[in-house]
C-alpha cells in the first residue's frame, strides 16, 4: 500500500539495550520518560504471582482488569477496553475511525504515533500550530487552532494532556469550550498517558465529559505514573459504542497476563503512588531549577519529563552526555532541533546528568552553552 510504503517507523531515540553492552557502570538513561522508583510493591507481587501459569493463556476480555479500572473511574465496563500499551488504542482508532478521504486533526509537536496512525490507514493529516515558543504555555496545544482545522470530512482528532514532548497542558474549562465546537460526528481522542502525574490547578482529566459527549474517548497508559512499561498495559474509556467498534479489531490476548496482574494491583496502591508521584515532582522542580540556573529555557511541565532548549550546540551536547553514559532524547524528529527532551530521575540520576552538563560547559568545544 502506497501509505505504508511511506511510513516512517517510529522513531525510539536510541538503542538502548546496544548502548548497555558498552557502557562500564551502566548508563544514565533519561530519554524514555519511566518512573526510575519502579513499580509498588503490590505490583510486584501480583506479578511474581502469575509466573508459575505462564503456560496458560491470559484471560482475552482482561475482566478483571477492566472491572477495577471501571470501579475507578465510575464508568462500566462496556466503556473499557485494553490495549498493548495506549500505542496500540491509539493505532487502532485510526484503523476505526479514518481512512482514505477521512481528514485527522492533530497539533504541532504532539505525539508522533498520531501521524503515524493516520498516514498508515492513508488518511489527510490536518496540523495546526501550536502555540509560539513565547506563550505563557510554550509549544503547547492551541485549541482554537486546532477548531479551525476541522473540516466536514474530519472524523478524528488527536490532543495529548499533558502533551508529550512538550510537557505542557490546557486547562480542563478551555478543552470543554473545545468541545462543544467538535460535531458530533468527529471523535475526539484525549491521550492522557501523563495524567496522574499531573497536578496544576487548572488541569483535570477529561474522563468526567464522557457523559455527556459520545464523540470522545480518553486513553492512558500504566507505563508512566505506574511504572510498569515494561510489561505494555493501556487503556481506553469511550462510550460503548465506540469501544464496541474497537473491540472488532483488537488483537486476542493482546494484554498479557502478567501485564494484567500487576496493573491491576497497581491501582489498588494508592499509597506507593502518591509517594512516588511526590518524589517525581520535587525533582522535576529541583532539575528545572537548576537547568534555568544555568541559563537554559525549560518548558512548564505537568509530566515527568522536561523540554529544554540548548540551542544551536544541542546535537553535540547530546552526543557529549551520551559519551558520559548520559541519555536524553533528541528532538529533532519532532522539528525541535535545538531541544533536548529529559526524563526526569532519581536524585542521584538527576546529579549525574548536571554534572556531565557542567563538564560539557566547561570544555572549549562547547565555549556556546550557557552557563
Amino acid at each position: 500500500m502506497p501509505a505504508v510504503r511511506g511510513l516512517r517507523a517510529y522513531d525510539p531515540g536510541h538503542d538502548l539495550v546496544a548502548l548497555r553492552r558498552f557502557v562500564p557502570g551502566g548508563l544514565v538513561e533519561l530519554g524514555s520518560n519511566e518512573n526510575p522508583h519502579g513499580p509498588g510493591p503490590r505490583a510486584r507481587e501480583a506479578a511474581a504471582a502469575v509466573l508459575g501459569e505462564l503456560h496458560r493463556y491470559p484471560d482475552p476480555l482482561g475482566g478483571d482488569l477492566k472491572r477495577a479500572l471501571a470501579a475507578k473511574h465510575g464508568v462500566d465496563t462496556a466503556q473499557v477496553i485494553l490495549g498493548n500499551g495506549s500505542h496500540e488504542l491509539l493505532m487502532q482508532l485510526a484503523q476505526v475511525f479514518a481512512g482514505p478521504g477521512v481528514d485527522v486533526a492533530m497539533s504541532q509537536f504532539g505525539f508522533a504515533v498520531y501521524a503515524i496512525a493516520t498516514q498508515a490507514v492513508g488518511a489527510n493529516l490536518h496540523i495546526a500550530p501550536a502555540l509560539p515558543r513565547d506563550a505563557s504555555m510554550p509549544r503547547g496545544h492551541d485549541l482554537d487552532a486546532i477548531a479551525a482545522t476541522i473540516t466536514p470530512q474530519t472524523r478524528l482528532v488527536y490532543l495529548a494532556n499533558p502533551n508529550n514532548p512538550t510537557g505542557t497542558w490546557f486547562a480542563h474549562d478551555a478543552f470543554a469550550a473545545f468541545l462543544a465546537r467538535v460535531p458530533g460526528d468527529t471523535l475526539v481522542v484525549i491521550d492522557e498517558a501523563y495524567a496522574e502525574i499531573a497536578d496544576a490547578p487548572d488541569f483535570a482529566s477529561a474522563l468526567p465529559l464522557l457523559a455527556a459527549h459520545r464523540n470522545l474517548a480518553v486513553t492512558r497508559t500504566f507505563s508512566k505514573a505506574y511504572a510498569l512499561a515494561g510489561l505494555r498495559v493501556g487503556y481506553a474509556v469511550a462510550h460503548p459504542d465506540v469501544i464496541a467498534l474497537l473491540e472488532r479489531l483488537r488483537e486476542s490476548f493482546n494484554v498479557n497476563a502478567v501485564a494484567l496482574a500487576a496493573a491491576e494491583a497497581a491501582l489498588g496502591d494508592d499509597d506507593w503512588l502518591r509517594e512516588t508521584l511526590a518524589a517525581n515532582a520535587t525533582q522535576r522542580d529541583l532539575l528545572a531549577a537548576a537547568l534555568r540556573e544555568r541559563g537554559w529555557p525549560v518548558s512548564p511541565s505537568q509530566t515527568n519529563f522536561l523540554l529544554v532548549e540548548f540551542g544551536e550546540d544541542t546535537a553535540r551536547l547530546e552526543q557529549g552526555l551520551l559519551a558520559r553514559g548520559v541519555v536524553l532524547r533528541p528532538m529533532a524528529g519532532y522539528g525541535l532541533p535545538q531541544c533536548s527532551r529529559i526524563s526526569v530521575g532519581s536524585a542521584a540520576e538527576n546529579r549525574a546528568l548536571l554534572a556531565a552538563l557542567d563538564e560539557l560547559a566547561s570544555g572549549s568545544e562547547f565555549s556556546g552553552v550557557a552557563r
